[in-house]
């Protein structure tokens, strides 16, 4: 399986994804097209002490403390990616 489909079927869920230039981003996979994954940060920093709320159309949303701004990840620039309980640390 590709790091595509992967995604796909991980959206809302925790990742910390590893470039293969060795950096490392922590998030919840917001959406995948055929280029990029986009992430939205953990709540509260990287530590993720929280459960997530389900709106009325199935996305996920942290009551009281906003979402702030998302960032893209290239697939092609994908080493690893691995799926992270929401309670981790």
């Amino acid at each position: 399986m590709n790091y595509y489909h992967m995604c796909q079927r991980g959206i809302g869920r925790p990742v910390e994804i590893r470039t293969k230039n060795g950096r490392i981003h922590r998030g919840i996979i917001h959406r995948v097209d055929n280029r990029m994954v986009y992430l939205r940060p953990l709540p509260g920093g990287n530590r993720g002490y929280a459960y997530p709320f389900y709106s009325g159309y199935g996305y996920p949303y942290w009551g009281g403390w906003g979402w702030g701004l998302g960032f893209g990840i290239a697939l092609g620039a994908i080493g690893t990616l691995a799926f992270l309980p929401f309670f981790f640390w």
